[in-house]
C-alpha cells in the first residue's frame, strides 16, 4: 500500500455494525452523530436480536441495512446465544464492519465473534462497573439494584467486550447522583440522557483505536 492510499484509509470512517434490541435510543445517538459529521464512523449495519424493535425502525428511516439474528426455538440457552453470535459475526463480514457497538443489546455473545473481533467490540451498561454488572443485570434490573444497595450515585460505562459478561477493560464512565425519591424509572430516564452521550464518545474512541492500529486482542 502506498503513503497516499494509507494515507487516505487512515482518514476514511470506520465502518461499524450497531447491535440493538430494545426502542433504539442509543441507536438514535450514534445515527445523529453520523449525520452531522460529528463522529469518526459511519453505520454500515444494524443487527436486531428480535422482530419489530423501535431499533430496527429508526435505522430502515435513515436508509441503514438491517440484519436479524435471531435465536432458534427450542435450543438450550448457551446454544441459541452461540447461534445468534455466528449469525451475527456472518452479517459483520458481510457488511465489512470494522468495529462493534452493542447498544442495548440484550444477547451475551460467544464464540467466533468475540475472537475475531477482539478490542474492537464495545458495549454501553447502565451502572459504574465493576459494580451492579454481571448476567440478569439489564434495564431497571440494574437499577434496582443500585437503588436497593443505597448507593449515593450511579451512571454509565462503556467497555470493550471479552468473553465474560461486563467484565471488559472499562473505556470511560458519567456518573448522576441517586436523588432522594429515586424510582427505578426516574433514574433510568436521567442515565439514558449521560448513555446518549457516552455511546458517541465511546464509538469515536473506538474508532480512533482502529485507525491508529492501536487495539489489541484482549
Amino acid at each position: 500500500m502506498s503513503s497516499l492510499v494509507k494515507k487516505a484509509s487512515q482518514t476514511l470512517p470506520v465502518r461499524i455494525a450497531v447491535f440493538v434490541s430494545g426502542g433504539g435510543t442509543n441507536l438514535q445517538a450514534l445515527i445523529n452523530a453520523a449525520e452531522n459529521k460529528a463522529a469518526q464512523f459511519t453505520i454500515v449495519t444494524v443487527i436486531a436480536d428480535r422482530i419489530s424493535t423501535g431499533a430496527e425502525g429508526r435505522a430502515r428511516r435513515h436508509g441503514i441495512p438491517v440484519e436479524l439474528a435471531l435465536p432458534p426455538k427450542g435450543l438450550p440457552r448457551s446454544e441459541a446465544r452461540r447461534a445468534v453470535s455466528d449469525q451475527a459475526l456472518a452479517f459483520c463480514r458481510k457488511h465489512n464492519a470494522e468495529g462493534l457497538v452493542l447498544a442495548g443489546f440484550l444477547t451475551i455473545m460467544n464464540g467466533g465473534i468475540i475472537n475475531e473481533y477482539s478490542g474492537k467490540i464495545i458495549n454501553v451498561h447502565p451502572a459504574l462497573l465493576p459494580d451492579f454488572g454481571g448476567p440478569g443485570m439489564w434495564g431497571n434490573h440494574v437499577h434496582e439494584a443500585v437503588l436497593a444497595s443505597g448507593a449515593q450515585e450511579s451512571g454509565c460505562t462503556i467497555h470493550l467486550v471479552d468473553t465474560g459478561c461486563d467484565t471488559g477493560p472499562i473505556l470511560l464512565q458519567r456518573k448522576v447522583q441517586v436523588e432522594i425519591g429515586d424510582t427505578p424509572e426516574t433514574l433510568a430516564n436521567r442515565i439514558h440522557a449521560e448513555e446518549h452521550v457516552a455511546i458517541v464518545e465511546g464509538s469515536n474512541l473506538l474508532a480512533h483505536r482502529i485507525r491508529k492500529g492501536t487495539i489489541k486482542a484482549l
